[in-house]
């Protein structure tokens, strides 16, 4: 059965992570924060991801619950540059997008400001048309709804769909349901898959 849509993950496979354990780690040090800034994290990381909370409120949350030194602007302004394109990567997608019957969207767990940054960063909106990402379906990877949500987006079969991630936990449930799967470890490697599957 022919592929008519490809779902990318964003970070990891088209450019760097935005708001990781190491990018967090590098504003751990750029920024003096201790312990208590990564324990606060992981306690509203579902609920900024899920499109529930605003950079802002997350910020508010996590780091500016006390007098710092530095400002708001100033820890954004390192949140996003934090964000580096992988080109070839970036270069494999491009091409992808301009081959007919062939549908590119991202499927990744983002929030919502950190997302429209990279989509502007990256140049994704000339690639890709539609981006589920968990800010805006109010879910996320690996929950098995977010790829069922998914599905009924784009209204495609699973066995049509060929999703690309980094973490092999995201890709199981997907795999279960039927979804093609690519597990991202190089762009060599993902452009390999692709002409494997017919599509390069």
């Amino acid at each position: 059965m022919d592929i008519t849509h490809v779902f990318f993950d964003i970070g990891g496979v088209l450019g760097t992570n935005a708001w990781d354990r190491e990018q967090r780690a590098h504003a751990v040090a750029r920024f003096g924060l201790d312990d208590e800034f990564d324990s606060r994290h992981q306690e509203v990381v579902g609920e900024f991801e899920s499109g529930r909370l605003t950079l802002h409120d997350y910020l508010e949350s996590v780091i500016f619950y006390q007098p710092r030194s530095f400002t708001r602007e100033e820890i954004v302004a390192f949140m996003f540059s934090q964000s580096e394109p992988f080109p070839e990567s970036l270069r494999i997608a491009r091409d992808l997008s301009h081959r007919p019957g062939l549908t590119l969207m991202t499927l990744n767990n983002e929030s919502a400001e950190l997302n429209l940054h990279r989509i502007a960063a990256f140049g994704l909106r000339q690639m890709f048309t539609a981006f589920l990402s968990s800010c805006w379906l109010g879910v996320r990877k690996p929950q098995p709804v977010i790829f069922e949500r998914a599905l009924g987006i784009v209204q495609a079969k699973p066995e049509r769909v060929v999703f690309i991630d980094d973490r092999e936990q995201n890709l199981a449930p997907a795999r279960a349901m039927g979804y093609k799967t690519i597990l991202f470890t190089s762009a060599e490697a993902l452009e390999e898959s692709l002409r494997g599957l017919g599509l390069l």
